[in-house]
């Protein structure tokens, strides 16, 4: 994404609104990510710092975010340093993605004292560093290697800017100085401009290049006249861009926002469209809203996962090797026919024989089969170990058949709690998700480790015609919807032979209309595993006829009296 130098310069000057302010509050909520929660008579709001990797970057936010029960240690020293104090100024250096965030403060002596956030945007080195005003690191949200890295990151050291290359600054030179730079340069013309001009990203370059050129791959130095007079028109019209900032958000056919930029965009043609934004802070807290809850919530997930996955794997292996031996029980009654006929006829097997040719009276056309025998044993004790054989083989079929049916329930549970996992879109839906398994036993609950109540309420829909639809989001929330919030004669839908939500059309007794019980079912779908397919089967009854069996997995029920409707699933936004 393109957070170049001089996307940030314009940023920067929004920022200054939050100068004269007071940290009021100071947040960690994941472990790339800082909120300061800033106060003044004039202003207040969050800004936000973030140097993820896939979106670092600083602006406003109206976001909302769920922080951890324990600050991390990073936190805490921030905390320490900058709560109550007042912002004094936002600078960058040059065109640099490095931004300075002073503040004024008093420290334990109760003297006044300047610390300073250095905010490095760089792709990649992403990084957040608290210092003090003599330049000397208190900490980083990411220290360096002190043995392989040139540049020291680490408290006690002092804080000096990344390495940078010499460039043209496009603010202060004309378009005719740019013109001449990029003209002398042997790269290709859309790295020219990167290469030369500061604070421009890959895109800008490209960008750039396309009004100069159809073919972006021409070296600079080889233009034509023609060319080198678009040249300094796209560098005039550049220069006009930088100087009137507009924040734009570029957008594909289908209105997903792909890129953001301080110019309007041309080079995809009618592919991408670049909308006007309010201003280049909000552009960035509306680009990565969904993004970074998303992003958010999968880390806060991993483990659980992780957790699942394996249970899963683990589950799928003793199955398939149950299956195996279960297959083999399946000749076990020739065991005890070979058995009986040793045994009618023992008259007739010679002791120390390796088999016996007997006639199978239990074949319809009595014919002759071999008995394999073991040499060493006497006629009746073949007989006696082919019993014991039948009745191993009958003993091991009963509790393979009881175990195997274990497995496949266990399996249809873990994918049930994995779909919940993956429409979790809170850390209070996780926080859910992780007590179900530590009641289930697969999670263990520490002795000091109390229990979290249920914060969270189902997704709640309501129909054209008035009719309230709820929603589970976990495997918990869906025997509560059905076994205790549900009433005998509302409406339970699940998609058939598919892990999904419970979902409850709450009907008070009124007669539900077509659409109502299509949109019903358009959730249930939605809300499963199946939510990317077309026509999904989704079974529906009265909750009276949804019964929970003594002992079953949260989430798992029995249901009659259904019928079937086949819905397009509801796209969740």
């Amino acid at each position: 994404m393109p957070l170049d130098g001089i996307f940030l310069s314009h940023l920067k000057e929004e920022l200054q609104t939050s100068v004269g302010c007071r940290a009021d509050k100071i947040h960690q909520p994941s472990k790339d990510e800082l909120v300061l929660n800033l106060r003044s008579v004039a202003f207040s709001g969050k800004l936000l710092i973030s140097a993820r990797s896939s979106g670092a970057r600083i602006h406003f936010t109206l976001a909302k975010f769920d922080n951890p029960a324990e600050p991390p240690a990073f936190c805490k020293l921030v905390r320490k340093h900058l709560s109550s104090a007042k912002i004094t100024a936002v600078e960058q250096a040059g065109l640099d993605r490095v931004i300075f965030i002073r503040f004024m403060s008093y420290n334990e002596m109760g003297d006044v004292v300047h610390p300073f956030l250095a905010v490095e945007l760089i792709t990649g080195r992403a990084n957040i560093i608290l210092c003090e005003e003599n330049g000397r690191i208190l900490d980083a949200l990411h220290r360096s290697d002190m043995e392989r890295s040139a540049r020291l990151i680490q408290p006690g050291a002092i804080y000096t800017l990344p390495e940078r290359e010499s460039k043209l600054n496009p603010f202060s030179s004309s378009e005719k100085e740019m013109a001449a730079a990029v003209c002398s340069c042997a790269k290709p013309l859309y790295s020219a401009f990167v290469s030369l001009i500061d604070g421009v990203s890959p895109l800008v370059s490209r960008e750039l290049a396309f009004r100069v050129s159809l073919n972006p791959d021409i070296p600079a130095n080889q233009l034509d006249t023609e060319q080198k007079q678009l040249l300094e028109d796209a560098l005039k019209t550049f220069k006009e861009e930088i100087l009137n900032p507009t924040a734009y958000t570029l957008k594909d056919q289908s209105g997903q926002a792909k890129d953001f930029s301080f110019l309007p965009v041309f080079q995809y043609g009618q592919a991408v469209d670049s909308i006007k934004e309010d201003g280049f802070s909000l552009l960035l807290d509306e680009f990565y809203a969904e993004r970074d809850k998303s992003d958010r919530i999968k880390a806060k997930s991993q483990d659980i996962l992780r957790l699942l996955t394996n249970i899963r794997n683990r589950t799928e292996r003793k199955l398939d090797y149950r299956l195996k031996d279960l297959e083999k029980c399946k000749n076990r009654e020739q065991l005890r026919i070979f058995g009986e006929l040793i045994k009618a006829n023992i008259y007739l097997v010679e002791k120390g024989s390796s088999f016996a040719r007997l006639q199978n009276y239990y074949d319809e056309n009595l014919q002759f089969v071999d008995i394999p025998l073991d040499p060493a044993l006497s006629p009746s004790a073949n007989a006696a170990k082919y019993f014991k054989e039948y009745k191993k083989t009958y003993t091991a079929e009963q509790i393979l058949t009881a175990l195997i049916a274990e497995d496949k329930k266990e399996l249809i549970y873990i994918d049930s709690v994995l779909h919940s996992l993956d429409k979790a879109t809170s850390v209070l839906d996780l926080s859910e998700i992780r007590e179900e398994l530590i009641d289930a036993g697969y999670i263990f609950r520490n002795e000091r480790q109390k229990r979290k109540a249920d914060l969270s309420k189902p997704r709640e829909f309501e129909t054209v015609s008035g009719f309230k639809i709820l929603v589970g989001k976990n495997n918990r929330q869906n025997d509560l919807l059905t076994t205790k919030l549900a009433r005998k004669n509302d409406l339970w839908f699940h998609t058939k032979n598919i892990p999904g939500s419970h979902v409850i059309l709450i009907t008070e007794g009124k007669e539900v209309d077509d659409a109502s019980l299509l949109f019903a079912a358009s959730l249930a779908a939605g809300f499963s595993k199946a939510s990317k397919g077309e026509n999904v089967p989704v079974d529906f009854t009265e909750v009276r006829f949804v019964k929970k069996p003594s002992g079953a997995k949260p989430g798992m029920v029995i249901y009659s009296s259904n019928r079937t409707i086949y819905a397009k699933p509801y796209e969740d936004k």
